[in-house]
């Protein structure tokens, strides 16, 4: 049942990113969960690096929308996203 939750999650975290970085025309439902899970841990991986802390699932939900349109600002450096 986690990893079920993970994937609605990721869906709707890749999505709200994609929504702010105007990608969402170019990209899909799969192409969503995968930024949304990736980001969520590049966001979560950055944050601790920087000493900052999610608390609460607000908290958490933030570093990740964070961390998913970090990596579409890099997929859109490396030419990926448009």
């Amino acid at each position: 049942m986690g990893i079920i939750i993970a994937i609605v999650i990721g869906g709707v975290i890749g999505w709200l990113a994609s929504l702010i970085m105007k990608t969402n025309a170019q990209m899909g439902l799969l192409a969503n969960i995968v930024v949304g899970i990736v980001g969520s841990v590049l966001g979560h991986f950055f944050a601790g690096l920087l000493g900052i802390a999610a608390f609460g699932s607000l908290g958490s939900f933030v570093i990740s929308l964070v961390g998913a349109v970090i990596l579409i600002a890099i997929l859109r450096a490396m030419g990926i996203f448009r």
